[in-house]
């Protein structure tokens, strides 16, 4: 059965060497169409069914660079059968914020903490039990560097890509949910679609490009401005910074308790 998997992960978190390992020389490189991007795909050295595509390293899917712009037209447009979200597992906390952004997509994923050899290295210990339950996601430690568990990742993503019931991490307080829902199931032109709620979220940010892409009636932004300028005075911040907030709130939240740093150069 041919399966395709994303790469996906924030530019230096071994993203490209764990595309390395896995694709070996099969691997092709060119550009996106349209943009001098660099586009990298491959097959698994182990079977040539199981394809991967390394997109840019990216912060987020917000459309303010090439990269980004490129990486979620690929997986809005193109719907691999699974991403492997690459994390650099020395700053979990700020890797993860992309983690939220992917699981909205409503395509199956799978973490990958790499690194964790100078995780071990630093004395740092990593709860991933707990971070993946509180994720409801399947996490896999590995060290691309040293080849190591890399096996496993790739059985992991193969049984999350039949994966039907693929759930979206809840990220937002209950208030800012709501706001969400409601433009969920109010947009007609997302309502039946996979990433509806990652669509939504991006209307409420007054996301210029997904306006122009989907199909938005004037009643349907006029319901999209009553619900941001609410929740803008509910939360005193604009759009995009509420919703950014609550990202950072929720990785702390999962995380704390979650980490413990070591001392650098003790063993534990």
């Amino acid at each position: 059965m041919a399966i395709t998997i994303a790469l996906a992960g924030n530019p230096n978190s071994g993203k490209s060497t764990l595309f390395n390992k896995l694709t070996g020389s099969n691997q092709y490189v060119g550009n996106w169409p349209g943009v001098t991007v660099e586009k990298k795909t491959g097959e698994y050295t182990k079977d040539k069914n199981i394809k991967f595509t390394d997109l840019p390293g990216i912060y987020s899917l917000s459309p303010y660079t090439l990269e980004e712009v490129v990486s979620r037209d690929y997986l809005l447009n193109e719907r691999p059968d699974v991403i492997i979200d690459v994390i650099d597992a020395t700053n979990i906390e700020r890797n993860l914020y992309l983690a939220t952004q992917l699981s909205e997509l409503r395509i199956p994923l799978v973490l990958a903490f790499n690194m964790m050899d100078i995780v071990r290295k630093n004395g740092d210990k990593i709860n991933t039990k707990e971070i993946a339950k509180s994720l409801n996601c399947e996490v896999v430690e590995v060290s691309a560097i040293k080849n190591e568990n890399i096996d496993a990742l790739v059985e992991a993503a193969i049984k999350k890509a039949s994966d039907k019931n693929t759930k979206e991490i809840k990220s937002f307080s209950s208030s800012l949910e709501e706001y969400i829902d409601t433009i969920e199931n109010s947009v007609e032109s997302i309502k039946d679609h996979p990433s509806k709620r990652w669509l939504a979220i991006k209307l409420f940010e007054n996301d210029e490009k997904i306006e122009e892409e989907f199909i938005i009636t004037e009643k349907e932004k006029s319901l999209i401005d009553e619900i941001r300028i609410k929740a803008e005075k509910e939360f005193d911040d604009d759009a995009e910074g509420i919703i950014t907030d609550q990202r950072y709130n929720f990785v702390t939240k999962i995380t704390k308790g979650n980490i413990k740093k070591g001392v650098v150069g003790l063993s534990t």
